[in-house]
């Protein structure tokens, strides 16, 4: 049976604006079977504070390979005819002429290019990709955009550090797009050839409690079968209250069939306390991202939330303001 997914990368202020990548299943629920390295969580997601949609889009292609290994066919679909030309076809010129491009320069993104070729040829199963238009009501291509322009709005927010495999890090160190950018410190050790990439594959990742799918596994490695057993039996996923909770700034929504919110935006009057002096509230709407809807148990059904909200913020005169930075969200479910 052939295994779908959708790929996307994107940077807000392309280029040199926070990046953010992300593949996600067709196959709801896919996690251990055949040709699936990964949990139930069936997506996963990273970004970087500078970057380039380019390099959002070769790192998502890459990362889906490296998560849906063995004999099973893959079919990618993208809405990245860049992503797609550089896996299949401008590669095999790229390796002809020693990595140069037809200006006899030295091609742009080789570290991932050159990840995704190896990838492809070791793959057992069979490899294909296919273009679908952007922005244009495909839900595989419509939930990963979104989960790519999370991460790098929390690359921009500093409510996430960037996570991108070895060669992502890599091609966006080499181009003109590094002045600046927040390398972790996990990351630099890894490049300095102190440590392996093993190592950036950890629990600071993701939330505390948060499940830890199998594909978030080290950089240009395959887990292994025991290992990604490991993962999901030792890992309990935390109910919506305590993903809600989580200092991240933007948690994985996992909603059960009960659960599950109706439209992308969660709106909510914030009453998030009373001043005991001057009795000060707060009304409006808010919204809640990733959305319930990128969830893969996303189910259609709504919710009821409450809690309280934690910011700093500068008050105007006609007392609205603007939140541009990470906020603490403490809620349950109601």
């Amino acid at each position: 049976m052939t295994i779908v997914v959708s790929t996307d990368g994107s940077a807000l202020g392309n280029p040199n604006g926070p990046m953010g990548w992300a593949w996600a299943d067709h196959d709801r629920n896919a996690g251990g079977k055949p040709g699936h390295a990964h949990d139930d969580h069936g997506y996963d997601a990273g970004g970087a504070t500078n970057g380039t949609n380019q390099i959002g889009e070769l790192c998502a292609v890459l990362e889906a390979l490296r998560a849906h290994p063995g004999d099973e066919p893959l079919l990618i679909e993208s809405d990245s005819q860049y992503a797609i030309n550089c896996s299949t076809k401008w590669v095999k010129g790229w390796k002809r002429n020693g990595w140069k491009n037809s200006q006899k320069k030295p091609v742009k993104n080789a570290a991932i290019i050159k990840a995704i070729d190896v990838e492809i040829a070791n793959r057992p199963g069979p490899v294909d990709f296919k273009w679908v238009k952007g922005h244009a009501g495909n839900a595989g291509n419509e939930l990963v955009d979104e989960l790519a322009r999370t991460y790098a709005g929390d690359c921009r927010s500093g409510a996430r550090d960037g996570y991108l495999p070895i060669e992502g890090w890599k091609a966006l160190i080499a181009s003109e797009y590094a002045d600046g950018l927040d390398v972790p410190p996990d990351v630099q050790l890894v490049l300095d050839g102190k440590a392996d990439a093993e190592s950036l594959r950890g629990e600071s990742h993701y939330g505390d409690g948060d499940a830890k799918p199998s594909a978030n596994k080290p950089s240009g490695t395959k887990p292994s079968a025991a290992r990604s057993s490991a993962t999901k039996a030792s890992t309990a996923k935390p109910s919506l209250a305590e993903r809600l909770a989580e200092p991240e700034g933007v948690p994985d929504l996992v909603f059960d069939s009960h659960d599950a919110p109706t439209s992308p935006s969660i709106p909510a009057i914030v009453k998030d306390h009373t001043h005991a002096a001057g009795g000060l509230r707060a009304t409006g709407t808010i919204r809640i991202t990733p959305p319930p809807s990128s969830s893969p148990a996303f189910h259609g059904d709504s919710i009821t939330i409450s809690g309280t909200i934690s910011f700093t913020a500068t008050v105007a005169a006609d007392g609205t303001m603007h939140l541009d930075g990470p906020v603490t969200l403490h809620a349950r479910t109601a």
